[in-house]
């Protein structure tokens, strides 16, 4: 399926069904395709439009993860199916040219599918997610498809699929996609099945994947050679997906203790999305513990951090923060209604 036929990319219902993870036949065959292309346009790409690129996919990666997937995603759409499509149908001036223009066209993809899944646009996110593993497999490129395997078993979690989601957090770590990793990639993906397993009732693989991922970070070091996709990914992210996961097993007290990590060693000018979105788990954590002062607190921090992002996880975090401040509002607390006017503004702003 080639990334030009639009017709992929068109909104449908998220489906459970899609989630097939893909066998080696498919991805041989897919590779081989990849290698057998001929040009369809007189163009020729080289090193410096393949650099150009590059340069465009770290931008649109850096907004995503200070403004939120909201911001900029149509014109990521655009840029792709236009100017990166072009590209790929374009004569290559080598063959590991041609193999970085697929990978790097398969990381936008991804980038828009993460973008989509990050503002609720769930169905989107899933075709370009689906999008990118192909990307992935015509440029022979097994971590990238781990990445984007990944991307979807979060998302088959936050949707309430835990079954699945521990199919393809299984999937994102097997044979090449692991072994060709970097450490800090193998420890983002460990992390992910930690919380596909915690979501599907297995605390204690859970917990060894845990430490899987920690044990991988640890080992990651300055001179690795690894993809721009994964800058994000260090100890503030590893807590906060610790956070997730000890949440979900329904140890309250050792998550509050990753969430208040994950906020005190977050760059959050840099990582102000997921710094928001951190900051409204540890409230509601903290509401469901009974500390509800501490907990107006935590999420009135977080909606200063909000301003200026545009993320439908960012908004799911205030409904829950209102739903979860409803009977403390009914009793007239003036915290608590003072924060509830400020997040009712903030979702009416948000709903523009």
């Amino acid at each position: 399926m080639d990334i030009e036929r639009r017709s992929v990319l068109r909104a449908a219902g998220y489906s459970v069904a899609a989630l097939a993870v893909p066998s080696q036949a498919w991805w041989d065959t897919m590779a081989r395709r990849g290698a057998q292309r001929s040009a369809r346009t007189g163009r020729l790409i080289g090193a410096g439009d393949l650099e150009a690129i590059r340069e465009m996919a770290a931008m649109f990666t850096r907004l995503d993860q200070r403004r939120g997937g909201g911001h900029a995603r149509t014109a990521l759409a655009q840029y792709l199916t236009s100017d990166v499509a072009s590209a790929l149908r374009a004569a290559h001036s080598s063959a590991d040219i041609r193999r970085d223009l697929f990978s790097t066209a398969g990381e936008l993809a991804y980038l828009s599918g993460w973008m989509a899944f990050d503002n609720a646009e769930h169905a989107t996110a899933q075709k370009y997610f689906t999008v990118a593993v192909q990307l992935a497999a015509e440029a022979d490129d097994p971590p990238l498809a781990g990445h984007v395997l990944r991307a979807m078993a979060h998302q088959a979690v936050d949707l309430g699929h835990p079954r699945q989601a521990v199919q393809l957090a299984k999937a994102s770590l097997d044979g090449r996609r692991s072994t060709l990793a970097s450490p800090r990639e193998r420890a983002l993906l460990e992390v992910v099945h930690a919380r596909a397993l915690a979501a599907d009732g297995d605390g204690s693989a859970a917990a060894k994947a845990l430490l899987r991922a920690e044990d991988n970070l640890a080992s990651a070091t300055k001179s690795d050679d690894e993809p721009g996709r994964v800058f994000f990914f260090g100890e503030a992210s590893l807590a906060h997906e610790t956070a997730c996961t000890l949440r979900d097993l329904g140890d309250l007290t050792a998550a509050t203790s990753e969430f208040r990590h994950s906020v005190r060693t977050r760059k959050a000018a840099t990582f102000t999305r997921t710094h928001a979105v951190t900051l409204g788990y540890l409230g509601a954590v903290q509401a469901r513990q009974g500390a509800i002062d501490e907990a107006c607190s935590t999420w009135s921090m977080a909606l200063d951090v909000m301003d200026g992002v545009h993320s439908g996880r960012t908004r799911q975090t205030v409904v829950d923060m209102r739903a979860a401040l409803s009977p403390f509002r009914a009793r007239g607390i003036p915290a608590a209604t003072e924060l509830d006017h400020r997040a009712s503004r903030y979702l009416a702003s948000a709903a523009r």
